[in-house]
């Protein structure tokens, strides 16, 4: 795709490398803010000890064992009851950034948090987020409709754990990769990459400092490794779609403009939402 002389130039690394960031989108105050809301809800979890679902609201936690306290690995949804975070995932800036991407009348189809501990696990291995979006039918043009982003809370780097990019990898639509594992908690292996046809391909690291925006394809093929730091790293994911190209997912901006959580959440991922809907322990 031709640039023109006044594209951001996000959007011509966007379409060129299949990631982009944005430089400074949230203010260092802001970041505090954000980053002690995270904190609550990762004592959430802690308290919880357990996964934990209420609908769309999921808490992944690992258990407690003899040698480790339980660990928060995600949450999915928390912006139902956390306002500060529900205030993130509609910010008219997000809406101005993603605009020339996939236009101004979105859902949200991920509302989500991770965390890494300090060399405590919580790797991804190589994957695309294409992976995830299901069923097939409910999107449609997901490569050109669909636009992953990631707030950095935390310097995310590779001595945090930070994602790993193949640049230009979203130009092949689904790739071959071994899926007969769970992404999350399974170690990152290259030899995946040239299984795949990738193996001649640059690996990127992504460089992020706290306020950061970063946006990637949903055929990006990307991965994580082990947070080295003494800090956890934590990271803001929100996921958008445009409308049109999706049946599912919470409304986020319709015409560029906010719009809040309805009284009764949408179908997104769980299946059960409408059966099992109460809080419950998993």
């Amino acid at each position: 795709m031709a640039a023109s002389s006044d594209t951001p130039p996000y959007i011509t690394d966007y379409h060129r490398d299949g990631y982009a960031i944005v430089r400074n989108l949230f203010s260092p105050a802001e970041v505090a803010e954000i980053g002690a809301a995270i904190d609550r809800v990762h004592a959430e979890g802690i308290a919880h000890g357990r996964s934990f679902r209420h609908g769309n609201l999921f808490y992944n936690v690992a258990p407690a064992t003899d040698a480790a306290p339980p660990q928060v690995r995600m949450v999915q949804w928390m912006a139902y009851h956390d306002p500060v975070l529900n205030a993130v995932r509609t910010d008219p800036r997000i809406a101005r950034v993603l605009a020339p991407l996939i236009g101004g009348d979105l859902k949200q189809i991920i509302n989500q948090l991770h965390w890494k501990t300090p060399f405590g696990g919580g790797d991804f291995a190589w994957h695309q987020d294409s992976r995830f979006r299901k069923p097939d039918a409910a999107y449609r043009n997901l490569g050109s409709s669909y636009v992953q982003t990631g707030l950095a809370i935390d310097p995310h780097n590779p001595s945090t754990g930070g994602m790993r990019f193949v640049p230009d990898s979203h130009r092949a639509g689904d790739v071959d990769l071994d899926t007969t594992t769970d992404v999350l908690g399974t170690a990152m292996d290259d030899a995946v990459l040239g299984a795949a046809g990738l193996g001649d391909h640059p690996i990127v690291p992504l460089d992020l400092a706290p306020g950061d925006f970063a946006l990637w394809n949903p055929y990006l093929v990307h991965a994580s490794g082990e947070n080295r730091s003494d800090h956890l790293r934590r990271l803001y994911i929100n996921g958008y779609v445009r409308a049109e190209d999706c049946d599912r997912g919470e409304w986020a901006f319709r015409g560029g403009q906010p719009v809040a959580l309805g009284p009764e959440p949408a179908l997104v991922h769980y299946e059960d939402l409408h059966i099992r809907g109460e809080p419950h322990y998993i």
